[in-house]
């Protein structure tokens, strides 16, 4: 994953632009999920929501890192 991305001057750093994107993603999931119920089936939903979060950042990270943006 790029160390840091230049932009116009300012260096923001790559985790922050792969967190943005996994927060997106993750808010997209978690409307999904509470539409079609499954948090019924979650004992704590908060804990769900912060590997759910996890691991969506993780995946993000994995596909910018295969993209080439190292």
């Amino acid at each position: 994953m790029r160390s840091e991305l230049n932009l116009f001057g300012v260096f923001i750093p790559g985790l922050l632009c792969a967190g943005l994107v996994a927060v997106t993603v993750n808010a997209v999931l978690r409307r999904t999920l509470a539409r079609f119920g499954f948090y019924r089936f979650v004992w704590h939903r908060a804990l769900f929501d912060v590997a759910l979060f996890v691991m969506v950042l993780g995946a993000v990270v994995w596909i910018f890192a295969a993209a080439g943006w190292q």
